[in-house]
């Protein structure tokens, strides 16, 4: 796990928001705090779509809707005048890119063995922090896949020009 603090943060802010760059990834959790709170379950109701539904949208086999589903809802939960008091934004891999990105890596985990790679957001106190987290469904003393994990969020960001200081 790291922890970063983006520096930049309207700039972050406008590619989170105005771009596709966050896109590709699933959106588990938000939690939006302006004038009221808002929180948002990115947990799919699979039920409500048919299953040709689910197909075209590319939503079959996904615990969670991808952020491109719900960035407009949480661009306008957050556009304004004021800066939101708090945000915190919880994403993960897709079940596909968690597959490629261990194949990519050579990693010794299946995607069963993985629960989840994250990298969570938040607002609070006007500072915009970032950290990484894998979850398992195993128990494992290897951490080879978690620090493979945060270098590729540290290159991920660097590749997009988000700036960024180590916290630790």
């Amino acid at each position: 796990m790291i922890s970063i603090e983006l520096t930049e943060i309207k700039d972050f802010m406008n590619k989170l928001l105005r771009t596709d760059l966050f896109d590709h990834f699933l959106l588990s959790e938000a939690s939006i705090t302006n004038a009221v709170n808002y929180t948002i379950n990115g947990h799919l109701n699979t039920s409500f779509f048919s299953t040709d539904e689910l197909e075209e949208r590319n939503l079959t086999g996904l615990d969670a809707a991808p952020f491109s589903m719900l960035r407009n809802n949480c661009f306008e939960l957050m556009k304004g005048k004021s800066t939101p008091f708090y945000f915190h934004f919880i994403f993960m891999l897709s079940p596909s890119n968690l597959k490629n990105t261990l194949e990519h890596i050579k990693s010794p985990f299946q995607v069963s063995d993985i629960a989840g790679a994250y990298i969570n957001i938040r607002f609070q106190n006007q500072k915009l922090t970032c950290t990484t987290g894998v979850s398992y469904q195993i128990f494992s003393m290897d951490r080879s896949f978690e620090h493979e994990w945060d270098e590729l969020v540290l290159k991920f960001l660097k590749n997009h020009e988000i700036s960024f200081d180590a916290i630790f």
